[in-house]
């Protein structure tokens, strides 16, 4: 079992599309950062997480052929807008694909992307099939039963899931704060994969000072730092984080 990191960009990505990079060294191709999308390869599914803007570019670069599920953690652009990309996918087995979103997230998917959840033309069929985001889902890897759990944190003023998968691997990508009493849930994990913007204060994600303090509480065996702005150099950052954290990358994979 897989979880690839398929795009650690902030909302704009590394470069932005004006060419701005920021502090970051073009020469560094770690530098270069897609908007947030995850997958997790299981012997029998991959389940998707947010259809990144960029998703098309991540899908071929990882030549996914199929795409089982999809979760969302919330309903900003960086994480909805490359829904359409996922119309190829249909195509393939003539399925509609289960997507599952928290209530806020499928009134704007709905609003704004009618079109893949209702056939309007026979020649387009509606791709997708909406579904409220349970407390647990269930996928199977080689047999054995695995959950994922989405638990609901802040994102500034609105509200974000992130997802713990097998009791082992945890993924932020868009969090300012995670309530006390779902502590329990991220102790010890073997993986966290956090939010991290930038260095200076931002009311709606974790800065680098809150994610090492979360990271410090919740003591799991590796992080990773991810929604990585132009502001984060790949290397300046690499220097100044403790041993078991590390910057995400476009394509980082972890085996579970």
């Amino acid at each position: 079992m897989k979880f690839i990191i398929l795009g650690c960009g902030s909302s704009m990505g590394v470069p932005r599309p004006d060419g701005f990079f920021g502090n970051c060294d073009p020469k560094n191709k770690k530098n270069y950062r897609t908007r947030c999308s995850a997958l997790l390869k299981s012997s029998q599914e991959n389940i998707l997480i947010d259809t990144s803007p960029d998703l098309r570019q991540q899908m071929l670069r990882h030549n996914i052929k199929k795409v089982d599920k999809v979760l969302y953690s919330h309903f900003h652009g960086d994480q909805t807008h490359g829904i359409n990309d996922l119309r190829s996918f249909y195509i393939n087995n003539k399925n509609q694909i289960n997507v599952f979103a928290d209530l806020s997230t499928r009134k704007y998917l709905k609003n704004n992307f009618g079109y893949v959840f209702k056939s309007y033309y026979k020649e387009y069929p509606a791709i997708l099939k909406l579904n409220k985001l349970p407390k647990n889902i269930f996928t199977k890897n080689n047999n054995k039963k695995i959950s994922i759990r989405s638990i609901m944190v802040e994102h500034g003023k609105v509200k974000s899931n992130c997802f713990i998968i097998d009791k082992k691997l945890a993924y932020i990508s868009d969090v300012s704060k995670i309530h006390d009493k779902d502590y329990k849930y991220f102790k010890n994990l073997q993986y966290l994969i956090i939010d991290c913007l930038w260095y200076n204060f931002h009311p709606s994600h974790f800065n680098l000072e809150t994610s090492l303090a979360v990271i410090k509480k919740f003591k799991p065996k590796k992080a990773i730092l991810t929604n990585l702005s132009p502001v984060l150099d790949y290397k300046a950052l690499k220097k100044i984080i403790p041993n078991n954290v590390i910057p995400a990358y476009d394509g980082l994979t972890i085996n579970l």
